[in-house]
C-alpha cells in the first residue's frame, strides 16, 4: 500500500512539474536598487517591482507593470548655497515587453508607461521649487533567468518636461531628476496557461 501512494504522489508531483514548465502566465514580484544618474538631486534608490507577464510566444512575454521605487534626496551646494534635497517616489504604470532567446539564460526587456511622482510637493526643503508631478516612464533591463529567478541590471528614469522642478542658484541650476543605474532580482509565480 505504501509504494501505491508513494507511486501516485511521484506521479502527481510529475505531472505537476511538468505543467508548471509550460505555463504562460506569471507574476513577478522583486527588489531593486541603484544609483542616480546624474546625481543633483537624489544619491540612490531602492524598491520592489510587480509585473504580470503572459508569454505569446516561447520567447516574447508581454504584460503590465508597476511597483514602487524611493530616490533619496541628497545636499547639492551651488554657487556658495546649500539645497537640501527632499526624497522622492516614483509609482510606474507601465507596458512591459521581454524577450528570451531560450529557456534558461540572458533576455532583454523593457517596461513603458508613465511614472507618477511622489512625496514632498517641494523639490528641496530649503526652496519654493515644486517638482514635477510625473513623466514618461522607461525601464531597459538585461538579464539571466530561468523558471523562477530573474537577475537584471536596469535603467531607471522619468522624463520630467523641460525645465519643471529645476532650480536656479546665481548663474546656476540645478536640474531635476529621477533616474538610476542598478540591479535587482525578481521571483516568478507561476498563474497557470
Amino acid at each position: 500500500m505504501k509504494k501505491l501512494v508513494l507511486a501516485m504522489a511521484a506521479g502527481i508531483l510529475s505531472v505537476g512539474c511538468i505543467q508548471a514548465q509550460s505555463m504562460k502566465n506569471t507574476l513577478k514580484v522583486g527588489v531593486l536598487g541603484g544609483v542616480a544618474v546624474p546625481s543633483e538631486n537624489t544619491a540612490a534608490n531602492a524598491g520592489i517591482d510587480v509585473a504580470y507577464q503572459n508569454l505569446v510566444t516561447p520567447h516574447v512575454g508581454i504584460g503590465i507593470a508597476t511597483g514602487y521605487n524611493q530616490f533619496f534626496g541628497k545636499k547639492n551646494t551651488l554657487e556658495g548655497t546649500t539645497l537640501e534635497n527632499n526624497n522622492v517616489g516614483l509609482v510606474p504604470v507601465a507596458a512591459l515587453i521581454h524577450y528570451y532567446p531560450q529557456a534558461k539564460g540572458i533576455y532583454v526587456g523593457t517596461d513603458l508607461g508613465y511614472g507618477f511622482l511622489t512625496g514632498d510637493q517641494k523639490v528641496a526643503a530649503n526652496t519654493d521649487v515644486n517638482r514635477p508631478n510625473g513623466g514618461f516612464y522607461l525601464k531597459p533591463e538585461l538579464g539571466w533567468h530561468n523558471r523562477n529567478w530573474n537577475i537584471f541590471a536596469n535603467y531607471t528614469k522619468v522624463f520630467t518636461s523641460g525645465d519643471e522642478g529645476a532650480i536656479p542658484v546665481g548663474t546656476a541650476t540645478q536640474k531635476y531628476n529621477v533616474g538610476s543605474v542598478g540591479i535587482g532580482v525578481a521571483y516568478n509565480i507561476g498563474l497557470g496557461r
